[in-house]
Parts: structure tokens; C-alpha cells; sequence
């Protein structure tokens, strides 16, 4: 609930479920609850609408784990993309921060995340057994490890490296130009879209 007392229960609620979004606090919470206010009841209505089919009709790609609104997403079922060349990313985040170099017309495996003990984040808790299993079938001949330099994404690299050995198939990772610590999300699309081309073979 929003501390400071406000003249009405339902812009309290407002303001509450609106300040749960990450990143807003208590006082752009009632800023955006206001200016929703002065809006007209149908533009209101459509946003919710839409936040609502979001919800309910979104789901995550059986392949990749890309957010999709069918069983497998866009880029999966796409016949122009390389099939054989996985880039493996965290988030779903990184996915479009290398869609929008348009250096990359392979397909991607997004991990949920990356091994961090301190967060409490095991290798059981990314999709890291999936892609195991999903290079085991074939059909894979590059797989590119696209994460975040800093100790966790370097951890997370080397764990996918080790797990992948028998498999035979090609790891690399894309090349420095991203620095140490940084995530893909902040970093500008030309250096990225470099960074992919320029990948190197993985070395632990």
C-alpha cells in the first residue's frame, strides 16, 4: 500500500500495483496512477486489455525458451535462419539487443539466467541441460556463448563448455569487444553486432 494517505482507496490500489513493477517507486507510481486518470476510460481500457493477453497468451518457445505465441517461436521456425549456429544468451533481453545488430541469422537458446551460488542460481535451475540435449539430437554445429563477462556469465560459459566436450560440436564465444562485466542489453549495437562476427573458439 502507498504510504502516504491518499484521498482515495482505489488510487491507493492503483498506485500499490503499479509500484510493483521493478524500477518504480512510490512517488512515479503515483504519477503514472494520475496521469492514467486524465486518460479517457477506452485508452485505459486497451492498455489493460492488452497487459492482460500478454499474460495469458504469451508463452515461452518449446525450442528456445524465446517468448512466442505459438509452441515454437518466430526465429526457430524460420527457414532462412542457420539452424546449426546456437547462441546462447541469458535473457530474453539479449535476444533482441543481437536481433537489432542484424549480424546474426542464426537461432538462439536463452538460459534464464546464470550460475550465481551467492543468488542461489544452480546449473539445475537454467536451461542448461536442454541445450545439452538439444545439441545430443543433431543438427548443431556451432554453439556460441553470448553472455555477460563478468564472474557468473564466465562460470556459466565454462560449465556449458564442460558439458558440451562429448558432444563434438564447435563452442565459441563472441569476442571482447564487450567488456569485462558488461551485459549485452547495455551494450551498443555496433560493438555487439563486431562481437559476434569476431567470436573466437572458447577457451577455458
Amino acid at each position: 500500500m502507498y504510504k502516504q494517505k491518499l484521498p482515495s482507496a482505489l488510487l491507493e490500489d492503483a498506485v500499490a500495483q503499479i509500484g510493483m513493477l521493478p524500477g518504480i517507486g512510490n512517488r512515479s507510481a503515483l504519477r503514472m496512477a494520475l496521469y492514467l486518470l486524465r486518460q479517457p476510460v477506452e485508452n485505459v481500457r486497451h492498455l489493460s486489455d492488452a497487459i492482460i493477453r500478454l499474460r495469458e497468451n504469451v508463452r515461452y518457445c518449446s525450442v528456445c525458451g524465446m517468448i512466442s505465441e505459438n509452441d515454437i517461436c518466430s526465429i526457430c521456425s524460420d527457414s532462412r535462419r542457420n539452424a546449426s549456429l546456437v547462441c546462447v544468451v541469458e535473457s530474453l533481453r539479449d535476444v533482441l539487443s543481437i536481433e537489432a545488430t542484424g549480424q546474426y541469422n542464426g537461432v538462439y537458446h536463452v538460459l534464464g539466467g546464470v550460475i550465481s551460488p551467492i543468488d542461489g542460481i544452480g546449473p539445475s535451475d537454467l536451461s542448461i541441460s536442454s541445450l545439452v540435449e538439444r545439441v545430443g539430437k543433431g543438427g548443431v554445429s556451432e554453439v556460441v556463448l553470448a553472455l555477460s563477462t563478468g564472474v557468473e556469465g564466465e562460470t556459466t560459459s565454462y560449465y556449458i563448455y564442460r558439458q558440451l566436450q562429448s558432444t563434438g560440436v564447435k563452442v565459441t564465444a563472441i569476442a571482447r569487444g564487450v567488456g569485462f562485466g558488461d551485459e549485452l542489453e547495455y551494450t551498443d549495437e555496433v560493438t555487439l553486432g563486431r562481437s559476434i562476427a569476431d567470436r573466437r573458439e572458447f577457451r577455458p
